[in-house]
């Protein structure tokens, strides 16, 4: 018999990230729909040990990080062992690719068929490679849109 599971109904990378981030997650909601709350957590700043987990969570090499983040792997591993936040701007892009990896696992069923979609050019986004739209807000904010099109079946 197989052993029993336990579910959750904390968003799969949320199930990664430091208990900090988690309460950071918590505050302002799961799908980070709340603007708001997303800029306020963002102003506290974000841990800078989440930009790792992150990055392990979209499979990131180190120069995908570093386009992301615009500081080096090495600036962004000092910040995390002298336990330092990020900046706002940096805070609110990594709540922001959060929310879209959640997003993504839950448009696609699964976190290899998203990072998959994530990696190849995207009919909707002009052909654009959608990881590489996450080098800024605006980006992010675009790659979620056309997953909420994915979602409800608009490919065009």
């Amino acid at each position: 018999m197989p052993a029993a599971t336990t579910t959750t109904t904390q968003p799969p990378i949320v199930l990664a990230l430091s208990a900090a981030v988690r309460k950071k997650w918590a505050a302002w909601g799961r799908t980070g729909q709340d603007a708001y709350a997303l800029v306020m957590e963002a102003r506290k700043g974000v841990p800078a040990a989440t930009a790792f987990e992150v990055a392990a969570a979209y499979q990131l090499q180190a120069q995908e990080l570093e386009a992301i983040y615009e500081l080096s792997t090495k600036t962004l591993r000092t910040y995390s062992q002298e336990n330092k936040t990020l900046s706002a701007a940096r805070s609110e892009k990594t709540l922001k690719i959060i929310s879209l990896y959640n997003l993504g696992v839950e448009v696609f069923g699964e976190a290899a068929a998203f990072l998959r979609w994530l990696d190849k050019p995207a009919h909707g986004l002009d052909q654009e490679v959608p990881l590489r739209l996450l080098e800024t807000s605006g980006g992010i904010d675009l790659v979620s849109e056309e997953l909420t099109r994915i979602a409800y079946g608009d490919l065009s």
